[in-house]
Protein backbone atom coordinates (compact mmCIF):
# COMPACT_ATOMS: atom_id res chain seq x y z
CA UNK A 1 0.00 0.00 0.00
CA UNK A 2 1.37 3.29 -0.86
CA UNK A 3 1.90 6.10 1.71
CA UNK A 4 -0.75 8.21 -0.19
CA UNK A 5 -3.32 5.13 0.44
CA UNK A 6 -2.41 5.37 4.11
CA UNK A 7 -3.01 9.00 4.43
CA UNK A 8 -6.50 8.62 2.48
CA UNK A 9 -7.60 5.80 5.00
CA UNK A 10 -6.10 8.01 7.89
CA UNK A 11 -8.55 11.08 6.53
CA UNK A 12 -11.52 9.14 6.30
CA UNK A 13 -12.55 10.20 9.33
CA UNK A 14 -12.37 13.70 8.12
CA UNK A 15 -14.42 13.15 4.99
CA UNK A 16 -16.80 11.84 7.23
CA UNK A 17 -17.51 14.99 9.32
CA UNK A 18 -17.22 17.15 5.84
CA UNK A 19 -19.76 15.44 4.59
CA UNK A 20 -21.82 15.58 7.93
CA UNK A 21 -21.07 20.01 8.08
CA UNK A 22 -21.96 20.08 4.42
CA UNK A 23 -25.26 18.32 4.85
CA UNK A 24 -26.08 20.35 8.08
CA UNK A 25 -24.89 24.15 6.26
CA UNK A 26 -26.98 23.51 3.40
CA UNK A 27 -29.93 22.41 4.94
CA UNK A 28 -29.65 25.08 7.61
CA UNK A 29 -29.19 27.83 5.09
CA UNK A 30 -26.27 29.08 6.96
CA UNK A 31 -24.06 29.31 4.35
CA UNK A 32 -21.80 26.63 2.47
CA UNK A 33 -18.85 24.25 2.96
CA UNK A 34 -16.15 24.79 0.99
CA UNK A 35 -13.52 22.08 1.42
CA UNK A 36 -9.84 21.70 3.47
CA UNK A 37 -6.53 22.05 3.71
CA UNK A 38 -4.82 19.11 5.43
CA UNK A 39 -0.84 19.33 6.00
CA UNK A 40 1.09 16.76 4.11
CA UNK A 41 1.44 14.64 7.60
CA UNK A 42 -1.62 15.06 8.58
CA UNK A 43 -0.97 16.65 11.80
CA UNK A 44 -2.82 20.16 11.04
CA UNK A 45 -5.70 21.16 8.74
CA UNK A 46 -8.18 23.82 8.22
CA UNK A 47 -11.71 23.33 7.09
CA UNK A 48 -13.35 26.38 5.17
CA UNK A 49 -16.97 27.43 5.91
CA UNK A 50 -18.34 30.84 4.81
CA UNK A 51 -21.75 32.44 5.23
CA UNK A 52 -23.49 35.67 5.48
CA UNK A 53 -23.81 35.17 9.17
CA UNK A 54 -21.19 33.90 10.89
CA UNK A 55 -22.98 33.41 14.57
CA UNK A 56 -25.53 31.52 12.49
CA UNK A 57 -23.20 29.33 10.67
CA UNK A 58 -21.36 28.61 13.94
CA UNK A 59 -24.75 27.91 15.68
CA UNK A 60 -25.21 25.39 12.62
CA UNK A 61 -22.12 23.62 12.41
CA UNK A 62 -21.03 23.73 16.06
CA UNK A 63 -22.40 20.56 17.74
CA UNK A 64 -21.19 18.60 15.21
CA UNK A 65 -17.71 19.48 15.03
CA UNK A 66 -18.17 19.02 19.40
CA UNK A 67 -19.59 15.67 18.92
CA UNK A 68 -15.60 14.59 16.82
CA UNK A 69 -13.29 13.66 19.21
CA UNK A 70 -10.35 14.60 16.78
CA UNK A 71 -11.67 18.38 16.99
CA UNK A 72 -11.64 18.80 20.86
CA UNK A 73 -9.12 22.04 21.45
CA UNK A 74 -9.40 22.59 17.32
CA UNK A 75 -9.21 26.53 17.12
CA UNK A 76 -12.69 28.14 15.18
CA UNK A 77 -12.29 31.96 14.02
CA UNK A 78 -15.70 33.49 13.41
CA UNK A 79 -15.01 36.36 10.72
CA UNK A 80 -17.90 39.15 10.37
CA UNK A 81 -16.92 40.07 6.90
CA UNK A 82 -14.33 40.05 4.13
CA UNK A 83 -11.15 38.63 4.98
CA UNK A 84 -8.77 41.73 5.54
CA UNK A 85 -7.20 43.40 8.27
CA UNK A 86 -9.93 45.54 9.42
CA UNK A 87 -12.90 42.90 9.71
CA UNK A 88 -14.45 41.91 13.00
CA UNK A 89 -13.22 38.01 14.12
CA UNK A 90 -13.75 35.93 17.26
CA UNK A 91 -11.46 33.15 17.71
CA UNK A 92 -12.82 30.66 19.57
CA UNK A 93 -11.30 26.86 21.05
CA UNK A 94 -13.51 23.71 20.73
Amino acid sequence: METRDLTRFRLNPLFSLEDQLRTAIESGGGGEYDGHEIAMDGSDGTLYMYGPNADKLFEVVEPILRAVPFMSGASVTKRYGPPDDETKKVALVL
